[in-house]
């Protein structure tokens, strides 16, 4: 389940999905359920500690457990740690983290497939003796070969007919170590004509001599992931095993080991995999972006992975929704980015405190306002949520306020700043733009203006008309605080459609921006990592593992424009 490295080039376009009734893998383990098959159901989450989990595993971690917790069962996570080469224990730590984070704990149930090499050597040797599997010479590009084509069968490979006992004694001496990596495989011997390429002879070992995260150095010889995965599926009495649909094409070969075994046999059932727009899915294409210094790391904010999201401020509710509004379906499809982005309003939008910042700051003076004089104005920390109180927020004579609030020639339907109009600074007082300070590049850099005394909190004793307004922060009690803007990492919807090295062209250069000089409310200053705010009119941040001592660091999750809402709206009945 954990292999996400296909390309997405078979999607069927894009969806907007709206949750609904029981999906069609719940109907099957209702049903089987009913049928008396099973007296409890038992579900795993099985990823391969290659890298970081992602989005996309995190559909699959909430349909594995919630699959359980709905009808009383058990999940497992195991490793299918078969490949040392790739693996590292800072993978298999980080997957444990990120699992517990989304809200889901598998109790005692923690097993690595690395534990069952015993049991599958065994029953590889079970395979040899019913003439069933055989130790092959040739090399991995020989072996390609052999294998032929969607439209033309293979070619039996010459050791095919090697005897049981040649077979057993050249596997016992892989094991042993007694050849170098390469050198030889051991293949199930199923069918060289067949029309699924998969049960061309497969691989079910391969020479390694390399030491293993878990299993250290007790092993040369390691599993495939085909060989191994289906075996430790019914060794953990697993009852369905769900996978993604780039499986479907394996099940027959999953099916064949367990049959010729004659061991228990788990029910595999596939379902789309998540494409997301402007996102990479391919764990090898992101481990490329980490490792060439494209982006911070694995939890870089611009990535997919469940640790980048984490960083970017995304709650372990908000990705929770974003699974179950997107469903389990039979046919891939591309998801909406902006339908995970909303997900997250909706959870901040109810939750996040309210607090003002300004990103880039331009000075506003009010010249009849008294010097020396700070008054504090009591602000709501969220309208949505009554109970959160106020804050009280201090004003004076110098505030900060955006640049994009000014001009000194504005444009059509433009209410804010400008020479002669008049705004609202929130909870504060109504204020009349008299002029502006420009530098010698022409950018303004400070504005002078005067406020209304009668205004205080911000109503007009006369009732006149104010179409704008702005948030602020006083000069004197601001602190500064570095801010990190994100927008998409590619440039286009489906950068995982492009084969081949192209798909680095269409990395985003401006998908992060890194601002150094802005102010926050004087109370952000003691804000934990991984606290979340609503900045007004500038959307959702939360506070950045960079943060330390007097260093203020914060992410912008997620603007405050919400698109996909905008556009289901129009589709409402």
């Amino acid at each position: 389940m954990d292999r996400n490295d296909s390309h997405t080039a078979g999607t069927t376009g894009r969806e907007t999905p709206v949750a609904g009734g029981p999906n069609f893998i719940e109907e099957i383990v209702a049903a089987d359920l009913a049928a008396g098959k099973h007296a409890a159901i038992v579900t795993r989450f099985p990823p391969e500690p290659n890298g970081y989990l992602h989005i996309g595993h995190a559909k699959s971690i909430c349909l594995n457990f919630g699959l359980a917790a709905k009808f009383g069962g058990r999940t497992h996570l195991r490793f299918d740690d078969t490949n040392p080469l790739k693996e590292e224990q800072e993978y298999i730590d980080a997957i444990k983290r990120d699992v517990r984070w989304l809200g889901f704990d598998w109790g005692e149930h923690e097993y690595y497939a690395s534990d069952y090499f015993e049991r599958l050597y065994a029953w590889a040797e079970q395979l040899i003796r019913q003439g069933q599997a055989y130790v092959c010479d040739c090399t991995a590009e020989e072996v390609r070969a052999q294998r032929g084509t969607l439209t033309e069968p293979g070619v039996p490979c010459a050791h095919r007919e090697r005897s049981v006992e040649e077979n057993l004694h050249l596997f016992q001496r892989m094991r042993a170590g007694e050849f170098p990596d390469g050198a030889r495989t051991l293949r199930a011997k199923i069918d060289m004509a067949h029309g699924n390429v998969n049960m061309r002879d497969p691989v079910m070992y391969r020479i390694l001599h390399a030491p293993h995260p878990h299993a250290g150095s007790a092993w040369c010889i390691y599993p495939t992931y085909d060989w191994a995965h289906g075996q430790s599926d019914s060794i953990e009495g697993i009852t369905h095993s769900i996978c993604t649909l780039e499986f479907e094409a394996h099940r027959p070969l999953y099916d064949w080991f367990l049959d010729a075994l004659g061991i228990y046999h788990p029910r595999q059932i596939e379902f789309a995999r998540l494409n997301l727009t402007y996102t990479v899915m391919s764990k090898r294409r992101l481990l490329e972006l980490v490792r060439d210094g494209v982006v911070r790391g694995w939890d870089d904010p611009r990535m997919p992975t469940i640790s980048g999201l984490r960083r970017r401020g995304y709650t372990p509710e908000a990705i929770r929704a974003f699974a179950e509004r997107i469903g389990v379906a039979k046919r891939d499809s591309v998801v909406d980015v902006a339908l995970l982005e909303h997900c997250l309003r909706e959870d901040l939008n109810a939750r996040a405190p309210r607090r003002f910042a300004v990103l880039r700051p331009v000075l506003l003076i009010l010249d009849n306002y008294p010097e020396g004089l700070v008054e504090q104005f009591e602000v709501p920390n969220n309208p949505e949520d009554p109970s959160s109180g106020t804050r009280l927020v201090p004003f004076s004579r110098e505030l900060w306020i955006e640049a994009e609030d000014v001009r000194e020639v504005p444009p059509p339907k433009y209410w804010r700043l400008f020479p002669g109009n008049e705004v609202r600074l929130r909870s504060a007082y109504l204020v009349r733009c008299t002029g502006v300070v420009k530098d010698a590049t022409g950018a303004i850099v400070a504005v002078h203006a005067t406020y209304d005394p009668a205004s205080r909190g911000g109503s007009a004793p006369d009732g006149r008309r104010v179409r704008a307004t702005l948030h602020w922060l006083s000069r004197a009690h601001a602190v500064p605080a570095e801010v990190r803007l994100y927008d998409h990492l590619f440039t286009v919807p489906d950068p995982d459609a492009v084969a081949g090295a192209e798909w680095r062209s269409l990395l985003n250069p401006r998908s992060e921006e890194v601002l150094t000089t802005c102010w926050v409310e004087a109370a952000l200053a003691g804000a934990t990592v991984g606290e979340f705010f609503q900045f007004e009119r500038l959307g959702y941040f939360t506070v950045d593992p960079d943060s330390g001592g007097d260093r203020l660091v914060f992410n912008r999750s997620v603007t405050l424009k919400d698109a996909w809402a905008k556009e289901a709206a129009k589709h409402a009945p």
